[in-house]
This record gives C-alpha cells, sequence and structure tokens, in this order.
C-alpha cells in the first residue's frame, strides 16, 4: 500500500505534495525535496506517536512517471493513523466528533484507531477517513 503524491518544478523550486497526509513541501532539487518530504514524515511520527513506535518506522519514497509518487512504511498502520490524524485536525475536528460521526459514544475506541493499536481494513480506513474529514474525497487505487 502507497499514499500517492506529486513532484513537479516550479518556478525556481521543486514542490511535491501527498494530499491523503495533507503535506507539502519544497527544495532546491527533486533529490532534497523528496529526501525533506521523509524527515518531514519521520518527524510527524515523533511527534504523534510514542518513542518506542516512531523508532521503528522507515520511510520510502517511490518514483513514477509523470511526478507521481508512492510513500509507504513498513509500519502500515502508523502510516494509516498519520492519515487519519492529519485529516482529522485539517477538518478542525476532535476525536469525540470524530468518534460520533461513526456512531460511536466512545471517544476512545477511535482514538485507538489514530495511535495505529488497530489493523484497518481498506474498508474500514474508507469509513474511518469520511469520519475524520468529511470533505475530504480519497482516490484510493491498487496498484
Amino acid at each position: 500500500m502507497e499514499f500517492e503524491g506529486k513532484i513537479w518544478k516550479s518556478t525556481g523550486a521543486w514542490l511535491v505534495e501527498v494530499p491523503s497526509l495533507d503535506l507539502m513541501t519544497q527544495g532546491e532539487t527533486k533529490e532534497e525535496t523528496l529526501k525533506m518530504l521523509e524527515e518531514l514524515i519521520l518527524e510527524l511520527t515523533d511527534y504523534y506517536f510514542t518513542k518506542k513506535d516512531a523508532k521503528a518506522v522507515d520511510v520510502c519514497v517511490n518514483v513514477y512517471k509523470k511526478g507521481v509518487i508512492g510513500i509507504s512504511s513498513s509500519k502500515k498502520r502508523l502510516l494509516l493513523a498519520l492519515s487519519l490524524i492529519r485529516q482529522r485536525e485539517k477538518s478542525q475536528s476532535t476525536v469525540r466528533e470524530t468518534a460520533k460521526r461513526l456512531g460511536s459514544k466512545f471517544p476512545n475506541s477511535y482514538a485507538q484507531y489514530e495511535k495505529g493499536k488497530i489493523r484497518i481494513s481498506l474498508e474500514q480506513y474508507e469509513k474511518l477517513l469520511t469520519a475524520a474529514n468529511p470533505s475530504y474525497k480519497c482516490l484510493l487505487k491498487v496498484v
């Protein structure tokens, strides 16, 4: 599984964006920009997750044709959890509001997904993502 992003050259800088993680950064070269993206994702995992969980995270950035990139990790749960957190924050929702949109009275049950403690199926991820950010339309594709 990979999160899709785009990299392109703009006036004087390279830009990279990963919508599902709500991330964007730039650099002077394509290689520098991709390295900055990788470091940004690692910094965010250090910020949001326990030291034990974040320590074991690796990030792989694959470059495809036409400026398409793919972000993956051996710790898929944390990458999915990071996506849920970033989308919930983008929508300015609380964990309680997100849990309520899922039909749950217990915010802690949803919070376990954001902690990366629960394995998420593709169907669950779509449902959780919609609850985290109702206005975000995710295009999931299998490659």
